[in-house]
């Protein structure tokens, strides 16, 4: 029985794609304003793309080696603490703070 249904299911799902897929020829043959806007947007975001693609190809190690932080430490140039501070040791005399402050 379960199979069955799968079955159906699944035809169902292929129905809708091939009918989907006729429609869209159909209406990509059809030269109105809708598709030739369709096309001239789908050709601009294919042409960015490929763009961006050959841009970081090119330039790709240029711009990570701006951005990558050169030195010691944990994050590149900056030390692990603040030299004026203890790390994770409070003063004598501060106060802690609890959560119903």
């Amino acid at each position: 029985m379960e199979e069955q249904w799968d079955f159906e299911f699944l035809s169902r799902i292929a129905d809708s794609c091939l009918s989907f897929l006729s429609e869209f020829v159909n209406d990509w043959l059809a030269n109105d304003m809708r598709v030739c806007i369709f096309k001239i947007l789908l050709s601009w975001l294919i042409f960015s793309l490929i763009a961006i693609h050959f841009a970081w190809k090119v330039y790709g190690n240029t711009v990570n080696d701006m951005y990558y932080r050169q030195g010691s430490g944990q994050n590149g140039g900056t030390p692990d603490t603040a030299a004026h501070l203890s790390g994770w040791e409070s003063q004598v005399g501060d106060t802690l703070k609890t959560h119903r402050d």
